[in-house]
């Protein structure tokens, strides 16, 4: 009507002002204020935070728009002037009910705004407890998220844009589409992280233990054969000789005739090799933390920086491990694990650098790796195969057009074959621990040195273990009874 006071049109206050007072509302929600005295004027501090609308003569209709503090001044009928201080936050009690209604044995979680974030506490049983509750959170989040980001796309739409200079009208459209929708992507993620906070803690942090066994099996076959002739004129006698060595798994032979200055010899060898190495490291986490284990070496590459200076970057060697495990609900263990196998190379690269004499040989690490997400119970295991590697060499030498006859020309020539073949192999088992109780008994707790003449005399390396003390005597009579 056009007899109602608008907002903020000139505010006439006399007399003492009222106690301010405070009233807090939530984004997105409405709430209607009885006065005790007919509004002749309001005004609002920021209006982008808080809305009103006179809808009755002593009663105040109010908004919140966005998060953050504004104040309100009223002015009554009597002249006197009022505060009341609002604030705008996000919506706590809805997350509440929400995660009373879908987690009711989690009674302890307890939901609280703090500015325009949400902010999780209390204590849970165990991590995929925290992280159903954080995914539940962000649910709300990422609503007030896209609701503001929305509200600001409209406001810099109502705005007029401002040209800048452009190279051309096709590269200038494509590079303002691009970049608009990652800074909107980049802006929603990261206000999306910021406006969640989480202090929950577990009761009870649960540790995991795991087993691993590396296993490498590396197999190498040689075949060889060679031939050759050495004709002279000459007397003498026949020899042949056959050896073979059966402790090296190793099985040669030569067969050799000679007549004179003439020879004729045969050679034969056959070789196998098996390497097996095995390597058991257990390694202990909590759940949600990550654990790792090495047992090789580290090596120092030199690596060229400016001003011809020289820094010395570390690579790490040997059988290595990382894990982290998260353990869900009815004891189930979701690992991440990714295990490393890696060795120095018999090759290298030589480098050669200004100011310096002669070439520095950089050793090749040799890296097999894998890395999965498994999810298993307690005891069980799981396998990671198939990272075979296999190399195969054929090396020929002999005679021109000799060695090339059939059948009569392997006398003229020798053959080489070479085969290598390496399996790795992970078996990962998963346990949960417990800790150890207090005073835990050690094998050495029952250790003594020996006496003097126990050493000397009798030789003893250690003394006698001690007696456990004996047992109160019980009070009073003890027995049967006889009737």
């Amino acid at each position: 009507p056009a007899s109602s006071p608008v907002a903020g049109a000139g505010l006439h206050c006399g007399g003492d002002a009222a106690a301010p007072g405070h009233l807090l509302l939530q984004m997105g929600k409405s709430q209607l204020l009885h006065l005790p005295d007919g509004v002749v004027n309001r005004s609002v501090g920021n209006p982008d935070i808080v809305q009103s609308m006179l809808i009755a003569p002593d009663t105040l209709y109010l908004l919140g728009s966005d998060v953050g503090t504004t104040n309100m001044i009223i002015e009554g009928r009597s002249g006197r002037c009022s505060v009341l201080d609002v604030e705008v936050g996000v919506d706590a009690a809805g997350l509440q009910a929400t995660l009373a209604a879908l987690m009711p044995d989690e009674k302890d979680i307890r939901v609280s705004a703090a500015a325009d974030s949400l902010v999780l506490s209390g204590t849970v049983e165990d991590a995929s407890t925290v992280l159903r509750a954080v995914e539940l959170a962000g649910a709300y989040v990422r609503r007030q998220v896209r609701a503001l980001t929305a509200d600001s796309a409209a406001k810099e739409k109502a705005a007029p844009a401002t040209p800048s200079p452009i190279a051309s009208a096709s590269t200038a459209q494509g590079a303002n589409v691009n970049i608009k929708s990652g800074t909107n992507a980049a802006n929603e993620a990261a206000a999306h992280s910021s406006r969640l906070i989480n202090l929950l803690a577990v009761r009870a942090p649960q540790q995991v233990m795991l087993e691993v066994k590396i296993a490498e099996v590396s197999k190498s076959l040689l075949d060889k054969l060679e031939a050759g002739t050495a004709l002279r004129v000459a007397g003498g006698g026949w020899a042949a000789t056959l050896v073979s060595n059966f402790l090296t798994r190793t099985l040669g032979g030569s067969l050799g005739a000679t007549k004179g200055n003439n020879a004729v010899t045969l050679e034969a060898q056959r070789q196998e090799g098996l390497i097996r190495i095995l390597a058991e490291p257990t390694v202990m986490a909590i759940s949600g933390q990550e654990g790792s284990f090495l047992a090789g070496g580290k090596i120092f590459i030199p690596v060229a920086q400016d001003n011809n200076k020289v820094t010395l970057e570390e690579k790490e060697f040997g059988v290595g491990l990382r894990f982290t495990p998260t353990v869900l609900a009815g004891g189930r263990i979701n690992l991440r694990v990714a295990p490393e196998v890696s060795e120095l190379s018999r090759e290298g690269i030589g480098i050669s650098a200004a100011g310096f004499s002669g070439v520095a040989v950089l050793p090749l690490i040799t890296t097999r790796r894998a890395a999965t997400t498994v999810q298993l119970f307690d005891g069980q295991s799981f396998a990671i195969g198939g990272l075979i590697k296999n190399n195969q060499s054929n090396n020929l030498k002999g005679l021109p057009v000799l060695g090339e006859v059939p059948v009569l020309g392997a006398l003229f020539r020798s053959t080489d074959f070479q085969q290598d073949r390496t399996e790795l192999l992970f078996v990962v088992t998963a346990h949960l621990v417990k800790p150890l109780p207090a005073n835990y008994a050690l094998p050495t707790d029952r250790v003594s040195p020996p006496s003097r003449a126990g050493f000397f005399l009798g030789g003893r390396m250690e003394g006698a273990a001690p007696q456990p003390a004996a047992a109160p005597r019980p009070e009073g009579s003890t027995g049967f009874e006889l009737k």
